[in-house]
């Protein structure tokens, strides 16, 4: 039979946020002792807290071993929830820091490389005139995941990606508010031969040598389908990299081939120089958005944030539109 754990005369008087923090960087260490370490505390001041919170609970939150310490199915229920509590806590301290004076803050942004070049960074240069004293820290995500874990763990406030299709139902936590739609094209350098060519059949380029995306992401998998559908074998694919920034120089001086999303030439002509091949690729558009959880309160530098991404992209396509999304 299991044991009903009575909050108000058990726990509410005796569990603190100091010892759940206690538990947190136990959890996170793997041991007591370089836990001691890390708060600057003795060990058995850390065991106490651990040993109190149990006798609290009545279920053991740590196996302890030789190697160290790991959370039980109850230490891990204990850390999910208060993962959530510790962050709506420091989302609080933000807000009232932000009714102070709402240009000071911190921002945690997630987003690929093709979208931090072509718009985060030209959002950024703007949004930091106007807010100097606010702090953003960009994370790059090679390939974004249906999942979104640093979302759902909230160690990102927002993420700006694209969305393979709308998908009611597989993502009921998140909002994906959809900023304009994109179509991936194919583009070589302004030297390449291919470049003075009006019409070109997609066999004609399959012998070529292609600058392309790891395997695992949606550009080479495209370009995969797209031969497929042909019949044809992928092209010979000479190097794989997600910087952008050696893709033009080596399509600016070579004889490569590259696909890539075509806000980015739309947003950087100047930056790179490349020339859209008149190839039809059998791909629909790819929404790109900004995605949040649901169930938070975003603090109100983010929405600053968005505010500008959504003036910078206003002019890319149709207005901003919520979905329930499949995400990639």
């Amino acid at each position: 039979m299991s044991r009903k754990i009575d909050w108000d005369s058990q726990i509410g008087r005796r569990l603190r946020l100091r010892d759940l923090h206690v538990l947190f960087t136990v959890a996170e260490r793997g041991s007591m002792a370089k836990a001691a370490v890390q708060l600057g505390v003795s060990q058995p001041a850390v065991s106490e807290v651990i040993a109190d919170l149990e006798r609290a609970l009545g279920v053991r939150l740590l196996d302890r071993r030789p190697q160290g310490v790991e959370p039980t199915i109850y230490g891990h229920a204990l850390l999910k929830r208060g993962k959530v509590a510790f962050d709506e806590l420091k989302q609080g301290i933000r807000d009232i820091e932000s009714l102070a004076d709402p240009t000071v803050g911190e921002l945690r942004i997630g987003c690929a490389e093709s979208i931090t070049s072509a718009i985060v960074t030209p959002v950024i240069e703007r949004f930091l005139q106007q807010y100097p004293r606010v702090v953003l820290h960009v994370h790059r995500l090679a390939t974004p995941m249906l999942e979104l874990p640093e979302l759902r763990e909230r160690v990102l406030d927002i993420v700006l990606t694209r969305i393979v299709t709308p998908l009611a139902g597989d993502s009921e936590d998140l909002n994906a508010e959809i900023l304009f739609n994109d179509q991936f094209v194919i583009a070589t350098g302004m030297q390449n031969r291919w470049a003075r060519r009006r019409k070109i059949d997609l066999p004609e380029l399959a012998g070529e040598p292609w600058i392309l995306t790891p395997p695992d992401s949606l550009t080479y998998m495209l370009v995969g389908e797209a031969f497929r559908a042909r019949g044809l074998n992928m092209p010979t694919v000479r190097l794989m990299t997600f910087s952008l920034d050696l893709r033009a120089r080596l399509l600016a001086t070579g004889p490569f081939i590259t696909a890539l999303q075509g806000f980015l030439l739309r947003l950087n002509a100047d930056r790179f120089p490349f020339k859209i091949l008149p190839v039809e690729l059998p791909t629909p558009p790819w929404p790109i958005v900004i995605v949040t959880l649901k169930n938070r309160t975003l603090n109100p530098v983010a929405q600053l944030f968005i505010d500008h991404v959504r003036a910078f992209t206003s002019s890319i396509g149709a207005g901003p539109t919520l979905v329930s999304a499949q995400v990639r």
